[in-house]
């Protein structure tokens, strides 16, 4: 018998996929089907006081009790399994770590490549013999000729979640299923909406992979030490202000700075973690200092064939828009030129690489200029 397993978030897009799969194979009786909710956070156990008192602790719960309700109402076994200290090992302990250094990290990338495709694929192979699996995840996989797999963007290209995947290989290709791969959010929600899906109208997730939504600041401030530093204008050198942390900061970033009451409008330019200052610009000053041409990556990770060519599509933000660019591979690095200019990129997103619809795969980016 041919077992698929699916993890279940209690969302919508996990449930419709386990609708999805129980439809296709209503009349199989050689395919089990089944579920396993991943409990990866707790608010008590790792110190987050960043939500209101009544929320604390409740989230997964919540969560576990929407997908019973769905496996209820579809008559399919779940299971409950926790990767609580593995998470924080492997992804949030990296993050704190980057974050601190002055980088900015992608949670999300960490989280798909050591917690939901290797814990929890090991997991539900190992004590569940699951033969295939899905997590709902919007994205498609093209098996070819000679039996590699491609990782292609789905039909949704805003919900496409290959740049969050950039980081598997082959092997994990290839027991992984993708339901969505050719319907969009609207056909999404409609499919659970006329199936009764209890959870048919619950809000999407939003935030950091497996934590949720949170004040940003106030939820770092838990785990990194404030430290009071000079904010300072960079044409003028003078202090214009104060910060509780540099690495709190993004290149870029003009919401949030802290210079509230002042005439023009700023953006940080720079960030001196040595040293704890934020160096800004008032707009259209300095501005070209926010671009580059050049994208170095270390430990790049190739789904599958490199492009013969040497060229392809950049993204270097979630969703954001995909430059031309050519490539070189010099030892362990990927350096990656690009003909327009890329704005505000930063030291520890991930360069994810594009053959037409094909995510060739992607690292973090350790170098810019």
């Amino acid at each position: 018998m041919k077992k698929i397993v699916i993890g279940l978030s209690g969302g919508v897009d996990s449930s419709v996929c386990l609708y999805l799969l129980k439809q296709a194979y209503k009349e199989d009786q050689d395919v089990c089907i089944e579920a396993v909710f991943m409990k990866n956070w707790d608010s008590f156990l790792n110190g987050d006081f960043s939500l209101e008192n009544n929320e604390v602790g409740c989230e997964s719960n919540a969560d576990y009790e929407d997908a019973k309700k769905v496996c209820d109402f579809l008559n399919v076994k779940l299971h409950k399994v926790e990767f609580v200290k593995q998470y924080w090992d492997e992804v949030f302990q990296k993050v704190i770590d980057k974050i601190k250094k002055g980088y900015t990290p992608n949670p999300d990338v960490l989280c798909n490549k050591y917690i939901k495709f290797n814990y929890f694929e090991k997991f539900i192979t190992n004590e569940l013999n699951a033969d295939l699996f899905t997590m709902g995840h919007y994205a498609k996989k093209v098996i070819n000729d000679d039996s590699s797999i491609d990782l292609v963007i789905p039909k949704d290209h805003h919900k496409d979640q290959t740049y969050f995947l950039c980081e598997l290989n082959q092997k994990q290709l290839e027991k992984v299923i993708f339901p969505l791969s050719n319907l969009n959010k609207e056909e999404v929600r409609k499919i659970a909406k006329q199936a009764n899906l209890p959870n048919w109208n619950k809000k999407d997730s939003t935030g950091i992979c497996f934590i949720g939504n949170r004040d940003f600041k106030k939820f770092i401030s838990n785990y990194i030490e404030s430290k009071q530093g000079d904010i300072i204008d960079i044409k003028t050198n003078e202090v214009i202000g104060k910060h509780n942390g540099a690495w709190l900061y993004t290149i870029g970033q003009r919401k949030g700075i802290g210079l509230s009451g002042m005439k023009e409008k700023y953006f940080v330019i720079k960030k001196d973690i040595d040293n704890n200052i934020i160096y800004v610009s008032v707009i259209n000053d300095y501005q070209s200092d926010l671009y580059c041409n050049k994208i170095i990556v270390k430990n790049f990770n190739w789904i599958n064939k490199i492009p013969s060519d040497n060229k392809c599509l950049l993204r270097y933000r979630h969703t954001g828009e995909l430059f031309p660019v050519e490539f070189e591979i010099i030892n362990d690095e990927v350096i990656i030129k690009s003909i327009d200019k890329l704005k505000s990129v930063s030291i520890g997103q991930y360069a994810v690489l594009y053959n037409n619809d094909i995510c060739c795969g992607g690292g973090e980016i350790y170098n810019t200029n």
